[in-house]
Parts: C-alpha cells; sequence; structure tokens
C-alpha cells in the first residue's frame, strides 16, 4: 500500500484527499520507485480545477517526483534498484509514496544533485530549457521579458539567460521578489502592480522592445506583452496563472511589426525519449556546474498539500516548492 492524493471531482483545495492505494509490482519495461519529494507546479493547479481535464475522475495528481528505485520489471536493464531517478513525463498521479513507472519516463540523477532538487526541477528546469534553448535560442546581446521573474521557472530561466549573455527584464509582485529576482541574474525588476509593465520595458529598452516575451500570466498580461516586442519579436505565451488569453485577430501581429506567437508545452517538448535525455542532461549540466541555482524555498507533507496549493494560488510562493511523502 501507498499514501497518494486523490481528488473525485474538479474543484478547489479542498478536493484532494490521502489515500491508501495498491501498488503493484512492475511488469515489463516498468520500475518501482520509493518517492522522496514530489514536485509542485502550476499545471497541479490546472488540472484540480479541470482547466486541463484529466483523462478522467476519479484521479491522481503531480507530474513530477524523484526516488529510489526498488524493483525493476522484466526487460529493464538500464535501472537497478537502489538508483536515484527523476521524471516529469509520467502519467499524472505523482502526489504519492510510491508508485510504478515505465522505464522509459525516468532519468537517472547524477551524485551531485539530490532527489529533493531533482523533485524540484525536472518541470520548470525542463521548461527553461526549451523556453531558452528551443523555442527562442536566446543569445549574448539579447534582451528578454520574463513574467513572473521570482517564481519557479521565472528564478531558473533569470540566471540561464543571464549565462547565456541577455538582458535580462523582470516582472514581479513585491520588493521581495524584486530583491530576489535581482539575485537570481534580473538586471531590471518591474513591480507590476505600481507600474505599468510595457512603459517600463520601453523605458529601460530606449523604445526598441525586447527580443522575446516570456509569459506564464496568460489573459491580464498578453496583449501589453506584444507591445514589449521589438519588430519580428517572439511572444511565447507559456502559462495561464490569470487565464486564458483571449481571442484575438492575427492581423494584430502584422500591425504591431509581424510578431511571432507559440504556445508550447513541455510535454511536446520532450515526448521522444532522446530528447527528454538530452534536455534533462543539459539542465544537469548548468546545475551541477553552479550556473543555475535551484531554490527550494516551500517545503510541505503530502498531507498538506491543500496548504501548498492554495499558498500557490495566491502568489505567496518563490522558487519551488515540493511535497514530502
Amino acid at each position: 500500500m501507498s499514501k497518494a492524493i486523490r481528488i473525485d471531482a474538479y474543484g478547489g483545495p479542498e478536493v484532494m484527499k490521502l489515500v491508501d492505494v495498491d501498488v503493484a509490482s512492475p511488469g515489463p519495461g516498468e520500475v518501482l520507485i520509493k518517492q522522496d519529494a514530489c514536485g509542485l507546479n502550476f499545471i497541479d493547479v490546472y488540472m484540480r480545477t479541470g482547466l486541463y481535464a484529466l483523462p478522467e475522475l476519479p484521479s491522481g495528481l503531480g507530474k513530477e517526483a524523484a526516488g529510489t528505485v526498488q524493483a525493476v520489471g522484466e526487460g529493464v536493464t538500464d535501472l537497478s534498484v537502489g538508483d536515484r531517478v527523476a521524471y516529469v513525463s509520467a502519467p499524472i498521479g505523482a502526489y504519492a509514496e510510491a508508485r510504478v513507472i515505465a522505464a522509459e519516463h525516468l532519468v537517472k540523477l547524477p551524485d551531485t544533485i539530490s532527489n529533493k532538487t531533482a523533485a524540484a526541477m525536472m518541470l520548470k528546469g525542463l521548461t527553461a530549457q526549451y523556453l531558452l534553448r528551443r523555442t527562442y535560442t536566446v543569445k549574448a546581446g539579447d534582451t528578454i521579458l520574463m513574467h513572473a521573474a521570482a517564481g519557479g521557472v521565472g528564478l531558473i530561466v533569470c540566471q540561464w539567460a543571464k549565462h547565456l549573455g541577455a538582458t535580462v527584464i523582470g516582472t514581479v509582485g513585491s520588493q521581495e521578489k524584486a530583491e530576489l529576482a535581482r539575485a537570481h541574474g534580473c538586471d531590471h525588476t518591474i513591480l507590476y502592480r505600481e507600474e505599468n509593465f510595457k512603459d517600463r520595458v520601453q523605458e529601460i529598452t530606449s523604445g526598441k522592445g525586447v527580443n522575446v516575451v516570456y509569459d506564464s500570466i496568460g489573459k491580464d498580461t498578453f496583449m501589453d506583452s506584444l507591445d514589449c516586442l521589438k519588430p519580428l519579436g517572439m511572444m511565447v505565451t507559456f502559462g495561464n496563472a490569470s487565464g486564458p488569453v483571449d481571442p484575438f485577430s492575427p492581423g494584430i501581429l502584422a500591425a504591431k511589426g509581424s510578431l511571432f506567437v507559440t504556445r508550447p508545452s513541455l510535454f511536446a517538448y520532450i515526448a521522444e525519449r532522446e530528447d527528454l535525455v538530452s534536455m534533462s542532461n543539459d539542465l544537469f549540466e548548468v546545475v551541477s556546474s553552479g550556473v543555475v541555482k535551484i531554490e527550494i524555498h516551500q517545503e510541505f507533507a503530502l498531507a498538506d498539500v491543500g496548504e501548498a496549493h492554495t499558498a500557490l494560488e495566491s502568489r505567496k510562493t518563490t522558487g519551488s516548492t515540493i511535497l514530502i511523502p
């Protein structure tokens, strides 16, 4: 038996219940993992509320975790009992003490990265990787705008982009978050509750705009973000913290400078095993070398997952949050 979080219906944090579940022995190509830490991400909120429909209800929640291999099924040759592993692309259900997962979803952790760190960084870190290295390839001399710069993805993007030679502008909700973002490579911080971020970006860039906007906020920031871009700039909308973006005419993009807009998903980028491994190795390298520091600012017991979701939704969290089974 294993403790795990389950929901029977969509709704608020109260729909999440800690229950006992059976854990089977691993079948062919599968691995049994004892999980030491689970990651908390906004996509979990989207799935809990039904913004992103789950395959079925009742359902588990959670997309990432790290732990130790307890048993391997037939045909698994690249993992052994005792190996430390992490995942983000496995089926929903990471909020659990233990689970059986297809080995193809797992990546082995280097000695330099702890299980807690891995659980805090797989989804956020791989998101930062594809944003910076694949969706738009950030290079020295670029200027970027990162919304929610003090959040889990934001802090990673700020550090990594600065390492790549970019000028980083970040929006934040408080002075405390501004200081945190600046300490992690953000050159300019904008307090979005006190000042118009579109106007401040134009001031900072002397009217030139930025090469790329990374926006996980959605509805509240989308149109003004377009006005922050240089001609031929790219708008990357990768989240909906304020709600989905309203429909708009593509002609707006031409009028504002032949802009590009994309709505990427991590799970499309890591759908192929070779991409998952390559991107993970890229992430492991920048973390192991110290270029990117993973900040775990909140830890909650798995049983307190409701409190964790409430803190995340109210934007009281910074950096990464993990759940401890």
